[in-house]
Order: structure tokens, then sequence, then C-alpha cells
């Protein structure tokens, strides 16, 4: 009869098999090794799906909801134009985002430092050209390193920590951590700056059907509204802050067209006729605190504001728009339906939108009940471009995605709540404020990420529920006792390396800390030594997707395979263990 962990290993290494081939996509390997589990009996039926409310499930759907609002505020750009003339390399641009999320992490979770450093990522690659990928692992692996430096960093450290007050009889201190982990930061970091290029060119997040089509002349109206910033601007302070391609193309004030030049001077009602692509224009509505200028009524208050959406649509060749404007049709008064923005290519609309007589070819961006929309573009002769995502919509706040995800990191740094709790709270609050709409969240949540790691949980815990821990916990006793000090420090720290991605991070050092401590005392050296190396072995899973939440969380984003992660993983790993092993024998001597 084969042994039950036997049978967990075997499926564990097919699973890796299949990961690596990539011939299937990577959550449908997850799922099959899932039931695959169930079936013979390794993961109890009733533990099957418990995968799907671990807390590090929330956790990461929690942190892309986060992101995307920050990202959608408008803040992220005025970050980029600030550290932009710094970044002028790809090398320099991963060198000082690593390094960033390293220092970061020291002192906050680091998925925390990451739900943050990724829409900056993202909007640097998008400005710069080059792939998000380039810099999103760079980050996530930077935010690990980090967990190195203190006592707060990180799971394992704390876990370290309890552990060694009941074999030592007193905790590590906060900065015990520091001088070991500040070596493998630089170090790692440093070959951050130069391994990137390691990663294929090439790799993008997965995009839906409406990439395929670029539209970057969109004309919308756009309000100067009293007190707002834009008020007290020229044309030229308003071009200058809004920046992001986008063109001020006229300025309407008392119903008269004015030529925009750069000194003329905004005052409140005026309207801006504003040119650019759609995520642009949004971006230039937020810094500028401009508003939407159509004179349409505004969706009715029995309405959901998540019913309430756009689409992208072409006007057709006998559309009844063809030849009239919005207001001689009475677009909303009849159809519940405002036209937001107009592009006709190779031309520029010269006059306000409500003012604008369509034409057969013009694409237009209209904003109605999501539900109605369809019956409404059929009976209008307009065709939408696919399943099309246009982002523009009403000012909102711009500090305040930031403000409640700062007051997130404050109750899970403080202690007054679980990061999970913390973290789900933010994204429930940012959806009820409306700083990201519930239709477009359910876009920014990956599910095959999700998935992949839900159902990878039942199957790595059944290692430990099978016994198969406790044989590698035999396994290492009576490997190190047989080598050199050096030695089996190296040992424990490559053993905890290999064990995290499968039994996550705390498991790994609850499991390994007491091994290390046993090892120690019989060979008669430092436990302190190695409880440091299981520490730092259980922080270091640079591998796999889903062996540390910040590497699962980048895997979307950054369009990665499985075996990028080997990639630009393996070299770091490398390096963890050359320099990490006589690093941790000098701070923390073995005698």
């Amino acid at each position: 009869m084969v042994a039950p962990y036997m049978t967990v290993f075997a499926i564990l290494g097919a699973t890796v098999a299949l990961l690596a081939w990539g011939r299937l996509r990577h959550d449908l390997v997850a799922l099959l090794a899932l039931l695959l589990s169930v079936a013979a009996g390794v993961v109890p039926p009733e533990k099957a799906f418990t995968g799907f409310a671990d807390d590090v499930v929330i956790i990461i759907g929690s942190a892309l909801i986060i992101s995307a609002a920050i990202s959608r505020s408008g803040i992220v750009g005025d970050t980029i134009d600030h550290i932009a003339p710094w970044l002028t390399t790809t090398a320099v641009q991963v060198a000082a985002l690593a390094g960033f999320a390293a220092v970061l992490s020291a002192f906050i979770k680091n998925v925390a430092a990451l739900a943050i450093l990724i829409p900056i990522a993202i909007q640097l690659a998008r400005n710069t050209g080059i792939s998000p990928a380039v810099l999103l692992m760079p980050i996530a692996f930077g935010t690990l390193l980090g967990g190195l430096l203190t006592l707060m960093a990180s799971s394992p450290n704390i876990i370290v920590s309890r552990l060694r007050v009941e074999l030592r009889g007193a905790p590590f201190e906060m900065f015990d951590f520091a001088p070991v982990g500040m070596v493998l930061a630089v170090v790692g970091v440093t070959y951050l700056a130069f391994g990137w290029r390691l990663l294929p060119p090439g790799r993008r997040p997965v995009q839906s059907l409406d990439a395929a089509f670029d539209i970057t002349d969109y004309m919308i109206d756009a309000r100067v509204v009293e007190g707002s910033l834009s008020a007290q601007l020229t044309i030229g302070e308003l071009s200058a802050l809004i920046k992001d391609d986008v063109t001020i193309a006229g300025v309407v004030r008392n119903s008269k067209r004015l030529r925009p030049r750069p000194e003329f001077r905004l005052s409140s009602g005026d309207i801006l006729l504003l040119e650019g692509e759609p995520a642009a224009l949004e971006r230039a509505l937020v810094a500028g605190e401009l508003e939407l200028a159509r004179k349409d009524k505004a969706p009715s208050a029995e309405q959901s504001a998540d019913d309430i959406g756009v689409v992208e649509a072409v006007v057709g060749r006998d559309s009844m728009l063809v030849g009239r404007t919005v207001g001689e049709l009475r677009l909303y008064d009849r159809y519940n339906v405002n036209l937001l923005a107009l592009s006709r290519q190779g031309t520029r609309v010269a006059r306000q939108l409500r003012e604008t007589p369509l034409k057969s070819g013009d694409v237009a961006i209209l904003q109605g009940d999501m539900s109605q929309l369809p019956d409404v573009l059929r009976e209008l002769d307009c065709l939408p471009l696919a399943e099309r995502h246009v982002g523009l919509s009403e000012t909102r706040s711009r500090l305040l995605p930031v403000a409640i995800f700062v007051i997130a990191i404050a109750l899970a740094v403080t202690g007054r709540a679980p990061i999970a709790i913390a973290f789900f709270g933010a994204a429930v609050m940012l959806l009820l404020t409306g700083a990201l709409p519930l239709r477009e969240a359910y876009r920014h949540l990956d599910p095959p990420v999700l998935i992949l790691l839900a159902a990878m949980i039942p199957v790595s815990d059944a290692v430990r529920t099978t016994g198969g821990t406790d044989l590698l916990a035999g396994w290492l006793a009576t490997a190190a006792s047989a080598v050199q000090p050096l030695a089996a420090l190296a040992l424990v720290l490559v053993t905890a390396m290999a064990v995290t991605p499968f039994l996550n991070n705390a498991a790994t050092v609850l499991v390994m800390a007491p091994i290390a401590a046993v090892v120690a005392t019989r060979l008669g050296l430092n436990p302190d030594t190695f409880l440091m190396a299981v520490a730092i072995g259980a922080s270091c899973d640079f591998l796999t997707p889903f062996g540390h939440q910040c590497n699962t969380l980048v895997m979307g984003p950054g369009g990665y395979k499985f075996g990028d992660y080997v990639r630009l993983g393996l070299p770091l790993s490398a390096l963890v263990i050359l320099v990490g092993v006589p690093a941790i024998a000098w701070f923390w001597p073995l005698g």
C-alpha cells in the first residue's frame, strides 16, 4: 500500500511538471491537482474548498481592488511625474522600485507594500514603453527581501521569535534580523537591477479583445468647476498639469468659441474641448478637477451607480444619428443615454459635442443603463466595439483611495485588525464610496490567479496532514548530524526554501524551527543561528507563483508563466544561499 504522503508528493511533483510545461492553464492545473488529491483521499472532501476562504485569497483579492482604485484616482500619475526624471533606464527603474519595495516592506506587510507599488510600476511601464513584466516580478522579489530586515516585516520572523521564547527564554528583538537581512537585500536588489534581463521579452498581461482597437483621438467637453484648481490657471499652466498626451483643442466661454492661447486665464463655467485617448482624458479630468460638461440629464436617482456604464460604439451608415446633433435628438430624454465623447477618424471635432452633427463611422462613448444599452444601440443602428471598458466617468476624490488604504495599513500594523480584515474592509469602503465602481472591480479581480492559489492551499496542507513533514524532519535531522556545521546550516536554509512553496512560510517555520533547534543542540551549536536560517529560508520563495502571496499578486498583471519565476528566481535563490549562509554564521556565530 502506498503511504499517503507519497501520494501527495507524487501529485505535487506532477503539478509542478505541468505548470513548468505550460501547455495547460495554471488555474486548470491547480484544479486538477485538487481533484486528484480528493480522489486519492489525501484531502478530505470537507476540506477541499477551504482554500477559497483562506485569508491569503482574501488579501490578494482585496489588494487587487485597492491597487485598481489607487491607480484610478490619478495620484499615481503625479507620483510618476516626480520620480520619472531620475529613472532614465530600465535598470535604474528596476533597482529603484525593488529597493524602495524592500525598504517599505521592512515596516509594513510586504503584500501591502506591493499593492502600493503595482499601479506605479504599471504606469511607469506605460510611460516608458516597456512591458510591466520587467518591473513587477523584481518588485515582488524586493518585498520578499525587505521581509528579512525587521521582526515585524514577515510572519516567519514573528513566529521564529515566539518559538525562541520557548527554546531560549527570550524573543528576538526588532532589529536582530537587520544585519543579515541588509546584506541579502543589497545583494538581491543589485542582482535584480541586472537580472531582469532573464525574463522573457514580450511578456504582457492578458488583454481582452478591446485592446485590439487603438482609438486615441476622442474629444470631450470638460467644464471648469467653481473653486477648482483649473479656475485659477491659464491654459498653458493647465496643459502642463494634465500632460498625458491630452490636447486642449478649444475653449468656450458664454457660448463663444475662443482660441486656447497659453496665456488665456480660465474661469468657472468655461468649457474646454479636450482631445486624447480615454484613459488619458480621465486622468486629465481628475488632475484638473474638471467635470464632464454634458448638458443632458445625469442618470436618474432610482438607478444604482453600478447599473450605469459606458460603451464605445460606431455610428452606422443608416443611423438616425447621422447628420443630427445630440441636442436635436434629445438623446437622454428619448433613450436615457448620454454622449460623453466622440472620435472622428482623420478629423478633429471642432465644436462642442452637443452641437456637433454626427457622421457615419464616428465612434461615440455613450453612457446609460447597461441593461438597456444593447436595445438602444440596436435602435440607433450603432455597433458596439466588442466589450470595451472605457473609464470616462464622474469626477472623484484623488486622495480618498489613498486615505482608506493608509487607514487599513495602520490598523494592520498596530494590530487593531488582521491584515485580511483590514484589506477586506478597505476594499469594501472603496466600493461603497464609489472610488471604484463594482463593475470595474470585478474586472480587476484576477480569477485565474485566485483559483490557482485557492486550489493549491488544501493540496499543500496535505503534506503536513499525511505525515510528509515528519518524514522530511527525520531526513533533515539525520543528514545535518552527518556533515560539518556550516554545511548543516546550509542544509537547514535550503530545506526551508524548498518546503515553503508547498506549506506556506508560516507553516514552514512551525515545522522547521523546532527541528533546526534540535539539530543545533545535538551538534553543540548555537540554536539562534539555525533559527535565523529557518526564518530566511521560509521568507525566500523566488521559484513559484503560489509560495508567497506577493508572487501570486503580480502573476496576472505581469502576464507571467510558471517558468518565468524560475528564470529570475533561481539565480537569486542561489545568491541567498551563497551569501546568506556565511552572513548568518558571521553575525550569529555557530559556536
